[in-house]
């Protein structure tokens, strides 16, 4: 059953208006330090926050993680990285004081009320291959209660007025390639000077090292976070999409589980299945294996670093995609609602020139496609060569140094941002 929606939302957004007014009010008041940051990531101590954490960290810059539940609190410490949780008063006051905001999916990474005025880095969670902010007619979904009454139309505009209020208080928001560029600037209405192509730190760890240790440092993660996987065991992660709070269509049948079983035993292959955080559906198969297991958030937040473990991968419209690209890994697209979800959401380009035009509709097809990629060399290298194409296509840099370079980004950035009085920020000439 989803767990979320954009029209939920959005409702709660709305409710919460007084509290963002005195959060201006707040930061209008409190003076931003001259060196402070704070780090949030919505999936926990890890993605692109945690790569430029390590850059921040390495060059001494005072800076503390804001944390939403224990669970994260725990893993920082592992770390030895501070932490103060984010809805607390202190969380509060540690947003409102930093110079450096830095997060990956919204304001809410950190505490959401006192961001502005404060250099807002926007790591952003993954290549859109949907579209996204601005771009997608989900992003102002009105509460259901309203979408059928006249109050729909001015809500929609409030929400859009509150969206891009929100998104011109980001300073940088790096890009993968000059393609991802585009999209990001058209999703958050951003300037050219504010969306640098430095490639994504969240991936970094797929370009560092050679691919041996890569894949042997993955495969012992792997081992930790699903202790009943069989260590000589084939492995196919199935990673679909989040359907923005409507039913996942792609749940198989009794039939279709026994088909793709069929496959995995035949191959001596697992088949690790990853819900999306915001929604899961129900894959539970219809008789007890360990041929199909769950790597869920919970015992991975992030599941980039474990890509390399992998030799295959199923989806839909995850950015997933675009990151294998980088392993190579060879992919296997499963897209039952594809002309649906292109009307409700709506792609960047066309669905084909990411998927090609064999995506399969249906279990039934993804599985055959899986059994050829698993059982033909020659079908498996087809597949690498598509994704080293995607890969080229969509990623500027695969050095292992993105964070690195988004890093002297904000250093840059950051000289025409000095902290004025009150906590106000010089302009820049993306400002002016």
């Amino acid at each position: 059953m989803a767990s979320f929606s954009f029209g939920a939302g959005n409702a709660k957004k709305l409710a919460t208006i007084p509290l963002y007014a005195l959060g201006r009010l707040l930061t209008a008041i409190v003076p931003r330090s001259s060196d402070e940051w704070v780090f949030g990531c919505a999936v926990g101590i890890g993605d692109g926050a945690l790569a430029l954490w390590h850059e921040a960290a390495a060059d001494g810059r005072p800076a503390v993680w804001l944390t939403g539940s224990a669970r994260e609190a725990k893993d920082a410490a592992a770390r030895g990285i501070p932490t103060v949780p984010k809805r607390s008063v202190r969380g509060l006051w540690r947003t409102a004081r930093a110079r450096v905001v830095v997060v990956t999916h919204g304001f809410g990474d950190v505490n959401r009320y006192a961001v502005s005025g404060a250099f807002v880095v926007q790591l952003w969670h993954g290549i859109p291959l949907k579209r996204i902010g601005l771009d997608s007619p989900e992003t102002l979904r009105v509460p259901a209660a309203l979408a059928r009454t006249p109050l729909a139309r001015p809500v929609r505009a409030l929400l859009r007025t509150m969206f891009r209020s929100a998104a011109r208080r980001i300073r940088l928001l790096p890009a993968a390639s000059h393609l991802v560029r585009g999209r990001l600037e058209s999703a958050f209405a951003l300037a050219d000077s504010r969306v640098p192509v430095t490639g994504e730190p969240r991936v970094d760890v797929l370009s560092s090292g050679t691919g041996a240790d890569r894949r042997s440092a993955a495969r012992s993660a792997l081992s930790e976070a699903v202790p009943r996987l069989d260590p000589s065991s084939r492995i196919v992660l199935y990673a679909p999409t989040w359907r923005d709070g409507a039913a996942d269509p792609a749940v198989p049948s009794d039939g279709e589980w026994r088909r793709i079983l069929e496959v995995l035993t035949r191959h001596g292959a697992t088949m690790l299945v990853r819900s999306h955080p915001l929604g899961a559906g129900e894959y539970v198969p219809p008789l007890p294996t360990d041929r199909i297991q769950e790597l869920g958030s919970d015992v991975a937040p992030d599941v980039t670093p474990l890509l390399p473990a992998l030799d295959a991968l199923v989806t839909d419209f995850s950015s997933l995609a675009f990151d294998a690209a980088l392993v190579p890994l060879p992919v296997v697209f499963l897209a039952p609602d594809v002309t649906e979800y292109s009307r409700r959401r709506g792609f960047y380009g066309r669905y084909e020139d990411v998927a090609g035009d064999d995506w399969a509709a249906d279990w039934d097809d993804a599985a055959a496609q899986l059994d050829a990629l698993l059982g033909d060399a020659a079908v498996r290298e087809r597949r690498v060569a598509r994704a080293r194409a995607l890969s080229e296509r969509v990623h500027a840099y695969r050095d292992g140094r993105n964070a690195e370079r988004v890093y002297r980004a904000i250093l840059a950035g950051l000289h025409d941002h000095a902290p004025g009085p009150q906590g106000a920020a010089r302009p820049t000439e993306g400002d002016r």
